[in-house]
């Protein structure tokens, strides 16, 4: 089974919550975290997740919309790009 992977990249304000909430909404949501990363610069917070969303029956506008309800709730950023725009965008 092939998957439907989504980069979503999330940078603002360190505080409580933020992987709490996103995870949340993900594991909700049927989306599977297949890779993470994040880190402190400064007073910042950053993340990249690349996730799975084959398994959710959600579309990736929904998705969108939803995780941007979530940054604006949290004072974050958060951007989601298809996997297949980002390979677009990296053809040599």
């Amino acid at each position: 089974m092939e998957k439907e992977l989504l980069f979503i990249t999330v940078i603002g304000q360190d505080r409580k919550g933020i992987v709490a909430k996103i995870s949340d909404y993900l594991y909700k949501n049927d989306i599977n975290i297949e890779d993470i990363s994040q880190k402190i610069i400064g007073t910042y917070f950053v993340m990249m997740m690349l996730v799975d969303m084959k398994e959710s029956g959600r579309e990736i506008d929904e998705v969108r919309k939803a995780l941007e309800e979530i940054a604006m709730d949290l004072g974050m950023q958060i951007q989601i790009q298809h996997e297949d725009i980002f390979k677009m965008m990296h053809r040599v």
